[in-house]
């Protein structure tokens, strides 16, 4: 037992030194690659989080909806509201990256499916990252499907191209700012026709709030206030009163039974319920509060790189250091500047694609708006790969890794529910992390439309598998 956990211990110190060794040699080959490194080391910090907190809104879903327990969904809803409050000084001193997703109801939709699928795989899409860290194979499975899921999606046309709504078709075809040669695919008319032109919306910059004095006041009251806090606390209060409030007023009164009391309750043993519920796990509540103020600061960080080097996108560094073949006709890359998933993977996926023939640059996803750099010169695929190691040293310091390679039905739900993960995350554009927890905490409502999609589609994934569950149970007692 001693030797492996020192060879645990051994693994953790060659992993992170191997991390350090890629930072060096990066900031070495060009000072502009600072910038990556952020990235690296970010991700590297949500990966021992999430790992330590065993946080994943797939388990928040699943443990709630299968087993009553609200743990992870409450360290979910904590993270947002610390991440939320740290979003109103950036946003008020202009230190902010954040941007507003189009409103609607793909978001609602997208979040639907993105739902069913975290579920099946066992794990959202940060989750499934994490995952992988501690050695589960059927993460990585997860993993591919949402890569190459979002890849094929964004890019096929063809027959699919026959089921468009012609509107879709004469809007995307008057937009002047995509070259015409670059609308091919479903997506892409898809986006162009149907959600570009929708409203990008943050609370604090709508006419209601424009008359209060003071930025940091406006941005609190409209963007963390009622986009995040009040929401969120009503969330919480219905998980208490749905999951937790008959047991803890039974246990409440068993208590004062004994102590030959009234057995009465009020508001206090309510308040005291819906307390304990939320500390119920101090691990997961801890890390929902570090990983909100980390989330601020990465951005916070990125804000400063671009103010350092002049620039708004990664791409622009590619330039000056001639790497124009990564960059789209925008002259860009995927550059959140902040935590996001998803987009990334579809580029890793649009890569391997790319390099064996399968032309993707044709289409407005990579071609127009996100590129398709080298894998190593890709800051958010860094982050995402941050990730993985961070959660694998962090599992090995708590002697929890362990390679689990998927067998039988695993394979199926591995890659089943990753292919829903990421066309959901197309749909909606963004993820469980982009399109919901970014976007709340930024005063985007419409994150909330993925969030509500996201608990019914997890429903509808947990009541799948008890159905899957209990027939496949009835088929072997039958043959017994």
């Amino acid at each position: 037992m001693e030797n492996i956990e020192k060879r645990n211990q051994l693994w953790a110190f060659i992993v992170t030194g191997a991390l350090i060794l890629i930072s060096l040699l990066y900031y070495s080959s060009n000072i502009y690659y600072i910038y990556l490194i952020v990235y690296i080391w970010f991700g590297v910090a949500y990966g021992m989080m999430l790992q330590y907190g065993r946080f994943c809104m797939a388990s928040a879903s699943r443990d709630l909806f299968a087993a009553g327990v609200p743990r992870m969904a409450v360290g979910v809803l904590i993270a947002l509201i610390f991440f939320s409050l740290v979003s109103v000084v950036l946003a008020a001193t202009n230190m902010s990256t954040f941007h507003a997703g189009p409103l609607g109801t793909h978001e609602l939709i997208g979040g639907i499916i993105f739902g069913v699928g975290m579920v099946l795989a066992g794990g959202c899409a940060s989750g499934s990252l994490y995952k992988i860290g501690e050695g589960n194979g059927t993460s990585i499975l997860s993993i591919m499907g949402i890569s190459f899921g979002q890849a094929i999606f964004v890019d096929v046309g063809g027959i699919f191209n026959k089921l468009l709504p012609q509107s879709w078709i004469d809007a995307a075809q008057a937009t002047t700012w995509v070259p015409k040669d670059k609308i091919t695919s479903w997506f892409d008319h898809y986006f162009l026709g149907n959600i570009v032109f929708k409203k990008n919306i943050i609370l604090s910059d709508t006419g209601a709030f424009s008359g209060m004095s003071g930025d940091i006041a406006r941005n609190f009251f409209a963007n963390s206030l009622i986009n995040t806090i009040i929401p969120t606390i009503m969330v919480l209060f219905a998980i208490y009163y749905f999951f937790m409030r008959k047991g803890h007023l039974k246990r409440v009164k068993k208590a004062l039974k004994k102590e030959g009391k009234e057995q009465k309750t009020g508001l206090g043993d309510e308040l005291r319920g819906m307390w304990n519920m939320i500390t119920a796990s101090e691990r997961t509540t801890l890390m929902g509060v570090l990983i909100g103020i980390t989330a601020g600061i990465h951005i916070l960080a990125m804000k400063g790189m671009q103010n350092k080097f002049g620039i708004s996108n990664f791409g622009e560094l590619l330039a000056r250091m001639g790497h124009h073949e990564d960059l789209s006709t925008m002259g860009k890359i995927f550059d959140p500047g902040y935590w996001y998933i998803t987009t990334q993977e579809a580029q890793f996926a649009g890569w391997i694609m790319d390099k064996v023939g399968w032309d993707v640059k044709d289409d407005v996803f990579f071609g127009v708006m996100n590129g398709l750099p080298e894998l190593w010169r890709n800051p958010a695929l860094w982050m995402s790969v941050g990730i993985i190691f961070g959660a694998m040293i962090m599992s090995l310091l708590n002697k929890e890794f362990k390679w689990k390679l998927p067998k039988g039905e695993l394979i199926v739900w591995g890659l089943g529910g990753g292919l829903l993960m990421g066309v959901g995350a197309r749909v909606a554009l963004g993820c469980n992390i982009g399109a919901f927890f970014i976007r709340v905490a930024g005063g985007d409502p419409g994150g909330w439309l993925f969030g509500i999609g996201m608990v019914i589609g997890g429903y509808g994934g947990v009541r799948f598998f008890n159905w899957w569950t209990d027939r496949k149970m009835a088929k072997e007692m039958e043959a017994f």
